[in-house]
């Protein structure tokens, strides 16, 4: 076993290290400068791109940009050693390289992505070396397991019996700045949402496990009434099961974790997957030499008499007027423009094209809605309580997003910096020592929960 060090819990920490000034970064940064002013520390922001670095940090007193290429072991490792808390706002995949430095190198470490059964294996080590691992401190996940967990608890409390967990956030645009066919832009990772969904969903209905593939997901969506703004499509996560027994509803009959999307986006976006242009598996080898249009006929017969368009309308079962369709030719896939990317996979084309179709323009508002449906029973009656989030940004680059997947580090990081925090190891935020003070700090940024409550049965 690795000896304990009991100095960390003690010492001072003045130094505080943000790998990655992408999408998400802007208001993490913010609260972080504002910690380090008020407490007297450092921030240290390092990216690829030193440019984007630097403009989030600007002439901040207490900050610095720094370069990094996070595979580069040595720089990745002489700024993890500098630092005392690293916030790693990197993809997913690329999590685990640094968390095995902050173990070598005993640092505490904050990310916002899933948890994976890599990290958590860590936890062991992280623990005897009395460091602070927190995962999933972002918003989904993050700010819907510290809201859900909250409620539940609440529920519990006054001797209610959960029968049913429903819970769906998406990342969308403001109705004041929906300008495109899609009513959809990118406000995070433009290629998490191309690959949104993929593998196979499963969730609890009735008592009896559900299977929902990618194939059909977009296809058996379900219409949910958002309090306040109206109907939305959802389509469901890949595995609602892996918090049944972390929020506490052992035995529970009902729990399903979704995604919101608007009127018509799930239709569309079957479309691409019946084309078989979101497959990110093999590339096509002279894709930088052909057009958009030359890319869609490769995926259609060659029937003779009809236009491309036309075959790819008949095999996605559209007309050629149809709102699909209309959709599908507003981003380009029929023009006689060259992709220029040469041996991309069909993912990696789709995610050019969309991130030139589906950009926050300046002074566009994004949009988060999160929305949880809690079912119980109590007093001889059934109960709904629908609990309801919805945040705008403020621009394109202060976004509610960026907010909401920021602010909850930022809090956290504060929260390690006070010695508010006792859970070492690999954890996600569903423990009352976090979620309480988070939540309740977040609610100053204007994070609030509306409720709406009734009687169903």
């Amino acid at each position: 076993m690795l000896g304990v060090a009991p100095s960390l819990k003690s010492k001072e920490m003045k130094n505080i290290l943000i790998i990655g000034a992408g999408r998400s970064s802007t208001s993490l940064i913010k609260y972080v400068l504002q910690l380090a002013k008020e407490k007297g520390c450092f921030v240290t922001v390092a990216d690829a791109d030193p440019k984007r670095a630097a403009a989030r940090i600007g002439d901040h007193p207490n900050g610095r940009s720094a370069w990094l290429d996070v595979l580069k072991s040595n720089d990745r490792k002489d700024l993890i050693s500098r630092a005392d808390i690293v916030v790693s706002l990197l993809p997913a995949h690329l999590h685990l390289e640094v968390a095995h430095d902050c173990i070598k190198l005993r640092k505490h470490l904050i990310t916002a992505s899933y948890v994976s059964q890599e990290m958590y294996r860590l936890g062991d080590e992280a623990r005897d070396r009395e460091l602070i691992f927190m995962g999933e401190m972002g918003l989904d996940p993050g700010i819907d397991h510290m809201s859900a967990k909250q409620k539940i608890e609440e529920i519990k409390e006054k001797g209610g019996k959960l029968t049913a967990f429903r819970s769906y956030t998406g990342g969308l645009i403001a109705p004041e700045s929906d300008d495109n066919p899609w009513n959809y832009k990118f406000t995070w990772n433009p290629r998490n949402v191309v690959l949104m969904g993929q593998g196979t969903a499963q969730y609890l209905e009735g008592g009896k496990l559900r299977f929902l593939p990618y194939n059909r997901l977009f296809e058996e969506f379900r219409v949910v009434d958002v309090a306040g703004l109206g109907e939305y499509e959802m389509y469901a996560n890949r595995d609602s099961l892996l918090y049944k027994d972390i929020y506490g509803l052992e035995g529970i009959p009902n729990i399903l974790r979704g995604t919101f999307r608007p009127t018509g986006f799930c239709k569309a976006w079957n479309a691409l997957i019946k084309i078989g242009i979101t497959d990110g598996s093999y590339p096509i080898l002279n894709s930088g030499d052909i057009t958009y249009h030359e890319w869609m006929d490769g995926y259609v017969n060659n029937r003779p008499g009809s236009s491309v368009k036309e075959k790819v309308a008949n095999l996605i079962g559209e007309n050629l007027n149809s709102p699909v369709m209309r959709k599908l030719e507003w981003l380009g896939l029929f023009r006689k423009k060259k992709i220029k990317l040469p041996n991309a996979t069909p993912a990696l084309i789709l995610e050019h094209l969309l991130l030139e179709k589906w950009q926050l323009g300046k002074g566009d508002k994004d949009m988060v809605v999160m929305q949880h449906e809690f079912e119980y029973e109590l007093g001889g009656k059934k109960h709904l309580t629908e609990s309801t989030l919805i945040l705008k940004g403020e621009n394109e680059l202060d976004t509610a997003m960026s907010k909401l997947v920021g602010l909850p580090m930022g809090i956290f990081v504060r929260l390690v910096m006070e010695g508010k925090i006792t859970s070492t190891g690999v954890n996600i935020p569903v423990m009352k020592e976090v979620y309480e003070p988070v939540l309740e700090e977040l609610q100053d940024f204007g994070v609030v929960f509306k409720e709406r409550e009734s009687v169903i049965g």
